[in-house]
């Protein structure tokens, strides 16, 4: 099978040659071409052909679309601060919607006009048209509507909001704002040729908020989210970083073909907790073992995922994004620990 062929039999419920193995890797990949990460936040081109190298040189299954939190965020109004060598972050000083009189001048962006969206939505097109035929590509929709609102909103202030009953329909109407924002990327990035699509809404986490307010604020904005997204026909994936071991369970209910989990998440018990047909993409710990520790403790961490699961419904991943600073062979590892998976499944 080719890279592409073995991620879509998966999502299809088959039965692959092997394991596939979709690291999240837009910083590493950005090191390994030896660019800076400023030098490439409106340079599509650097970005796909930064991609294009660290799949070669890693031997990879699928390549994620990201530049950073920031974008979709940036593309609503918000202001942005551009790094040289990390990914941008919201200025948290310059809140959009400080008021919610504020959200009567909120206007949904244009993915192929607004902000940095061009940007993202080119690095795709140029990406699955270099190896797009063979190499499963997924292109982010940046963040869930609950994220994208805290970052509108400020998180500190969307925190308050969540204990005053007062301001409820205010957030509902802003969260559904953010819904419609993200679905309008989504679909964009399908547009642009990405066999996938996905959003992070790590503020809906537990390690912010309680799982009794994941179900009242993020989990319905997300069923609507996949359901409208998974409908044009592009599998949609769901990442919340952290331990969600609490709401894995509603987090399968959302209907998203792939559920992006940290590496605090119990695999196993995610397995039986989840569809059989819902992808499981994860969860080796980004920083120990993959900058930390050694080829061989990645070869532990890789197999324990493959034997909690069965190797069933899983793409092999780390639990969130690879920084930059990532060990070349703790990369190189977790590739041969999927190889090895081959007719064994």
């Amino acid at each position: 099978m080719t890279s592409l062929e073995r991620c879509r039999a998966v999502l299809a419920g088959q039965v692959p040659d092997r394991v596939p193995v979709v690291p999240q890797t837009f910083m590493f990949a950005v090191e390994t071409a030896g660019v800076a990460m400023g030098d490439l936040v409106r340079d599509a081109r650097k970005m796909a052909q930064a991609h294009v190298v660290s799949q070669e040189r890693y031997g990879y299954d699928g390549c994620i679309i990201d530049f950073d939190d920031a974008s979709l965020a940036e593309a609503c109004g918000a202001a942005v601060i551009y790094r040289a060598a990390d990914p941008a972050i919201v200025d948290e000083a310059q809140i959009v919607v400080r008021d919610w009189s504020d959200l009567d001048r909120l206007k949904l962006p244009d993915p192929w006009r607004d902000g940095r969206l061009p940007v993202w939505l080119e690095t795709t097109r140029h990406l699955t048209e270099a190896i797009g035929d063979r190499v499963w590509v997924m292109g982010r929709a940046d963040q869930g509507p609950f994220s994208l609102a805290c970052l509108l909103r400020g998180p500190e202030q969307l925190m308050m909001d969540l204990l005053d009953e007062s301001a409820h329909p205010h957030l509902d109407r802003l969260i559904e704002f953010c819904r419609q924002a993200c679905v309008r990327f989504a679909l964009a990035q399908k547009e642009a040729g990405a066999h996938a699509t996905s959003i992070g809404d790590s503020f809906a986490g537990p390690s912010l908020i309680s799982a009794e307010l994941y179900r009242r604020f993020a989990l319905e904005p997300e069923i609507k989210l996949v359901r409208e997204v998974q409908a044009a026909g592009l599998p949609l994936s769901i990442h919340i970083c952290g331990n969600t071991n609490k709401i894995i369970a509603d987090m399968g209910r959302t209907g998203a073909s792939i559920l992006e989990v940290d590496w605090q998440l119990d695999m196993a018990a995610a397995r039986r907790l989840v569809p059989a047909a819902t992808v499981l993409m994860g969860n080796i710990n980004p920083s120990h073992p993959m900058v930390t520790g050694t080829p061989e403790e990645v070869t532990a961490a890789a197999t324990a995922i493959i034997e909690a699961t069965g190797g069933r419904g899983l793409f092999l991943s780390s639990g969130c994004a690879l920084g930059r600073n990532t060990r070349p062979e703790n990369l190189k590892a977790m590739v041969e620990v999927a190889r090895r998976t081959e007719g064994k499944l």
